[in-house]
């Protein structure tokens, strides 16, 4: 098997020399990727808003569909929150205030009444057949999970995060909101880090919540790690790419002029052996001159 943590310090070690004097390109993709990255952490909780309608409702355009105030909200909080956390990044930390602090900025308008605060004594939740800690033990756990996290220093740090993740969502500390949240609070931790933030997709909702419950079921964070390796290795290859300033193409395209087929393109892609990456969900590729 393929060593992705090997791959993902050489390409960290490529995009902090690339993104000197360059800082402003990378505020630009930040930005473009937004929706994307608020469509798919939605979709994941069942939201049924598309991307181009998640693009409407963040860029204020006028559209045909009527959406609800909740899918509204939904939509524009969760890129509050990004965008906060990016500008704040220097400021925030690992940190029972901060997760609660974004917890209310993620559901202001949506649940007031539990924004901001943890689950209660008598307030239990179910995720499938998980049923989740009592309210009173939740402070106490996730003061033990920050403190491993910030502890310990030889896991690689993108196996810290998906531990992180793992327990968070074991944990379940909210009555709404916990993905959300917990796929944010991945993003600042990689932001603390100077790593790029990046996407668990919808298309890939299913791996990802059996990684779930198989930490729910074993502790083993070894699926939600792989998950964690392969989106941070396409978030890294997408930069990078666009740094270095090349052609990019369809990996469709890509393929025609390649003695590969598209499908072993395509598998290459997904298992991210190659530097291709996603855009709205299509597969692109930069082409060195």
């Amino acid at each position: 098997m393929r060593n992705h943590i090997r791959d993902i310090a050489r390409l960290f070690e490529e995009f902090q020399k690339k993104r000197i004097g360059k800082e402003s390109l990378l505020d630009m993709l930040d930005e473009a990727e937004m929706p994307e990255r608020v469509y798919n952490s939605n979709a994941i909780e069942n939201s049924t808003l598309s991307l181009p309608e998640t693009e409407k409702i963040l860029l204020q355009m006028e559209a045909g569909k009527k959406f609800t105030l909740r899918e509204i909200f939904e939509a524009k909080n969760l890129a509050l929150v990004y965008g906060y956390i990016k500008k704040k990044i220097n400021e925030l930390s690992l940190s029972k205030d901060s997760i609660l602090l974004l917890h209310k900025m993620l559901l202001t308008n949506i649940r007031d009444e539990v924004a901001g605060r943890f689950r209660k004594k008598e307030e239990l939740v179910r995720v499938g057949t998980h049923i989740a800690i009592p309210g009173e033990f939740i402070e106490e756990r996730m003061n033990e999970i920050i403190v491993r996290f910030n502890s310990e220093m030889e896991t690689p740090y993108i196996h810290k995060i998906a531990r992180f993740h793992a327990e968070f969502e074991n944990i379940h500390p909210f009555l709404d909101g916990n993905g959300r949240i917990g796929r944010v609070i991945n993003n600042l931790l990689l932001l603390k880090f100077s790593f790029p933030t990046m996407i668990i997709r919808n298309k890939e909702k299913d791996t990802y919540y059996q990684a779930l419950r198989s930490y729910d079921a074993s502790h083993t964070i070894k699926p939600i790690s792989r998950i964690f390796e392969i989106a941070l290795l396409e978030s890294l290859h997408k930069r990078i790419t666009y740094l270095d300033g090349i052609y990019i193409a369809l990996l469709s395209e890509y393929a025609k002029k390649q003695s590969r087929s598209f499908h072993s393109l395509l598998n290459s892609a997904r298992r991210q052996t190659i530097p291709a990456f996603r855009e709205k969900g299509v597969w692109k590729i930069g082409v060195p001159k």
